[in-house]
């Protein structure tokens, strides 16, 4: 298998082009989002940039601490980002950090311990990240089914507590609903894995030279370790935010918002 060619600075500058064919659409169309798409690109561009030169010094480094840390800042905004989905959820920040951190720990520490991984910055950082943003997504989707179902359903759970029915099995159908609502999106992505598009961690690989095959391998091993942490992270985070909806005297309040 051959090298992939490294892009030139004209290249990419050329590349630019398909921004400006967006920028023309969206002028076109009436749709007054050319400031907003020309803001973001330049804001990825040099949110990458700024990345690319902090990784650059990390691997270079090659030090546990810098790549502890780095998955730390991952954590803590992963959980922020999670948190968000959950405005009628008390402390959901940290519940979300809570669960997203306990799922990457336990499937990182798996891997690490077969040999899959070594914690070696290259590795550990680029596999962490995909783990915890497939998990803040997976528990923000909880969330907001959580909220959804307890304002909907909220006669029925005061019923069921009134014929002596405990706080979480007087949710017990909602906290079920959610976790099976929030790992669908998992459950249909790996459906479609090789036939709708090649994933983007065997995209990378082949691109940078690795036979199909060995690609593969590696592909399957993301595909397990997203389920892992995704059902881990959404099954604490769960069970953690029904319990928010029930004070101390066991009775349900509902949050405003």
């Amino acid at each position: 298998m051959g090298s992939f060619n490294a892009l030139s600075n004209e290249s990419l500058l050329m590349a630019t082009g398909l921004i400006v064919m967006t920028v023309i659409v969206s002028y076109q169309q009436r749709m007054r989002l050319e400031l907003e798409i020309l803001h973001s690109a330049l804001r990825a561009v040099v949110q990458l940039v700024v990345v690319g030169y902090l990784l650059n010094f990390i691997f270079g480094a090659d030090h546990p601490l810098f790549t502890s840390g780095v998955l730390l800042v991952m954590l803590i905004s992963a959980a922020i980002n999670g948190g968000k989905r959950g405005p009628g959820i008390k402390h959901a920040s940290w519940i979300a950090g809570v669960s997203i951190g306990i799922g990457a720990v336990f499937t990182l520490t798996v891997l690490l311990s077969a040999k899959v991984l070594s914690f070696a910055p290259y590795q550990m950082i680029p596999v962490g990240g995909m783990v915890m943003s497939g998990s803040m997504v997976a528990v923000g989707l909880c969330f907001r089914q959580i909220i959804t179902s307890f304002k909907r359903r909220q006669q029925e759970i005061q019923i069921k507590l009134a014929l002596g029915a405990t706080p979480m099995q007087s949710c017990k159908a909602i906290l079920r609903e959610a976790l099976i609502f929030s790992l669908e999106p998992t459950i249909d992505s790996a459906k479609t894995l090789g036939i709708v598009a090649l994933p983007g961690m065997m995209t990378g690989l082949i691109l940078a030279g690795m036979s199909p095959m060995e690609a593969i391998k590696y592909q399957i091993i993301v595909i397990f370790m997203t389920f892992s942490t995704v059902s881990i992270a959404i099954a604490i985070a769960g069970y953690l935010s029904c319990r928010q909806f029930f004070n101390t005297k066991e009775q349900l309040i509902l949050s405003d918002s």
